[in-house]
């Protein structure tokens, strides 16, 4: 249980990240972060599968590339159902689930060292 609360609070500061390094992509504050994170996290759980079994020609088609799109789309879907967090159109979608991503890879490292057990 302290293991998903620690990966959620490190998402959202991640989110939060994303907000400082990309103009395109704001959220007003941590605790919008949260609220994205885990509406993210929601999304990717849920819907994210279903896109990919959906689009799984065209994935295959482009070598995996659409994958890219799908993860956009998820965070540009997550900005438009929430107030605290906006992303000024698809491109920065595309950016900001880029830098998002990779830094969820660093946590989910750190935290599998940090957990270890």
């Amino acid at each position: 249980m302290v293991k998903i609360l620690v990966r959620w609070l490190l998402l959202a500061a991640a989110l939060l990240f994303v907000a400082y390094v990309l103009p395109g992509v704001t959220v007003q504050s941590f605790g919008s972060a949260m609220i994205a994170a885990l509406v993210l996290g929601l999304l990717n759980t849920l819907l994210r599968p279903v896109l990919v079994i959906l689009t799984l020609p065209v994935t295959l088609l482009t070598l995996g590339l659409f994958l890219f799109i799908i993860n956009a789309l998820m965070f540009y879907f997550a900005a438009q159902l929430l107030d605290g967090l906006a992303v000024n159109g698809f491109l920065w979608a595309l950016l900001g689930s880029l830098v998002y991503s990779a830094c969820a890879v660093v946590i989910d490292v750190a935290m599998e060292g940090l957990f270890r057990g």
